[in-house]
């Protein structure tokens, strides 16, 4: 992998990750386009590995950019801030959904749903949805605007977490299903925003420690162990990429999320809706006609 390459993936994963628009439907097709894994099983092996752990880049953002309140559920689960420990309970709630269902189907999704062909149907969909939220909330604003973030019970946060897991669909997007879903339980623009990103915090860390230590038995005895699919990225395309990557993703996601939450104080999901809609449409269209080999 070249140096500009993991600058690429880098950068784009950090500002997919989380805007309503899926990171790994944008991978999948920058990866395509630089032919990046696709030379064989062990090469695609490789990419995916690459793929989840600069991740990390973007989770190291936003707990940068949210240290306080990190600092506040931390507090709280010591037993010294009542609403952190409030706010941790929400957020166990909603992580919990995606931890069961994800440890049952993750194969199962691998083997069978991450194609260009879901990823496409997924971001049409995907728009549609934020569309048709975005209409729901015109026609049915909440008091004041919705709650703040301090008042989100463990019920309306396992209803989030719940959506959460249409996410592990490529192409849908996790910050899109969690965003959608704080609104649909009444929360405010930004209490919605601010819970998806913590949410993100602890969905993506899981998953990316779950991804990246996962052994890789098909490829030979080295990496039919722990952190094999690490172990088979690092001897593609060695450390250096990998690194440049992560620092990629948490510059490009700090940009990133600030803009988000200023974009949305006063303007709402539609242009993302019509954006995924628009970009589905284009690869749709590629693949139909044979452009994309």
């Amino acid at each position: 992998m070249e140096t500009w390459q993991a600058i690429v993936l880098g950068v784009l994963e950090g500002i997919t990750e989380y805007l309503p628009v899926s990171s790994t439907g944008h991978l999948l097709v920058a990866q395509h386009f630089m032919s990046i894994g696709s030379t064989g099983a062990e090469s695609k092996a490789a990419a995916d590995a690459f793929a989840v752990c600069i991740q990390g880049g973007a989770i190291l953002a936003v707990l940068g950019l949210y240290w306080p309140r990190v600092l506040q559920m931390l507090r709280g689960v010591l037993g010294m801030d009542a609403q952190g420990r409030k706010l941790a309970i929400a957020m166990i709630a909603g992580f919990m959904p995606a931890a069961i269902i994800g440890l049952l189907i993750s194969h199962w999704l691998k083997a069978h749903l991450f194609n260009i062909e879901t990823v496409v149907s997924a971001w049409v969909i995907g728009g549609i949805a934020i569309l048709v939220t975005a209409w729901w909330r015109r026609r049915n604003p909440p008091r004041g605007g919705g709650v703040d973030l301090e008042h989100l019970t463990w019920k309306f946060a396992l209803v989030i977490g719940l959506l959460q897991c249409v996410a592990m669909c490529p192409g849908t997007s996790r910050s899109l299903m969690t965003i959608c879903g704080g609104l649909l339980v009444g929360l405010s623009v930004s209490a919605a925003v601010e819970f998806s990103f913590l949410l993100g915090v602890l969905t993506l860390t899981a998953a990316t420690f779950k991804e990246a230590s996962a052994k890789v038995s098909d490829f030979g005895p080295a990496y039919n162990t722990l952190f094999g699919g690490t172990k088979l990225m690092i001897h593609e395309y060695g450390l250096t990429p990998m690194l440049i990557g992560i620092v990629a993703a948490a510059v490009a996601a700090a940009v990133a999320v600030k803009w988000l939450v200023a974009y949305l104080q006063s303007h709402g999901l539609s242009i993302f809706g019509w954006y995924r809609i628009a970009l589905g449409g284009v690869v749709g269209a590629m693949l139909v006609s044979g452009l994309w080999r």
